[in-house]
């Protein structure tokens, strides 16, 4: 069990992609969850991301369709603090893994792919759609989609959410 009241924080690149979208689908997910997974905090962030950046336009529009907006996201950086906070932390691909684990002292126990979590999948990463067409950015919120039940069955596993 544990007593942690830190977010879940999901990790990008920019973090004006697919860390945003996965943002606002947990947070949706969570929205439909009994208290106290209802009040879990979500965030994300970039390992390479400068701050102030808005999500690209095709990660705005690939989440119109289900009724979420990252109209007002912007891109911030990775920081030890936000990783020694954090419930637990999901990124898109290994190399986000391991750039977090070059970059900073202190790595979290529960630092995962997104995707991990999905029973009888081969296809753990989340390609970045930077630069695509619409197509692509729908078919990373799709993957992400895919992800979110195994995400939040893994929160509810931590226990006892304060």
């Amino acid at each position: 069990m544990t007593d942690q009241s830190g977010p879940v924080i999901f990790i990008c690149t920019a973090n004006i992609c697919r860390s945003p979208m996965a943002e606002q689908l947990f947070r949706h997910a969570l929205n439909a969850e009994d208290e106290p997974y209802r009040a879990i905090r979500v965030a994300s962030a970039g390992v390479s991301a400068a701050d102030g950046q808005p999500a690209s336009a095709n990660s705005l529009r690939a989440l119109q369709p289900v009724g979420l907006s990252l109209a007002n996201h912007r891109s911030r950086h990775l920081t030890q603090t936000m990783l020694d906070d954090a419930l637990a932390i999901f990124c898109m691909t290994e190399t986000h893994l391991d750039l977090i684990h070059l970059q900073f002292n202190r790595v979290p126990e529960r630092l995962h792919l997104m995707r991990e979590f999905i029973p009888g999948t081969d296809e753990i990463e989340i390609p970045d759609p930077f630069g695509g067409n619409l197509r692509q950015y729908e078919s990373c919120r799709d993957s992400m989609v895919e992800a979110i039940p195994s995400l939040v069955s893994y929160v509810r596993s931590l226990g006892s959410i304060s």
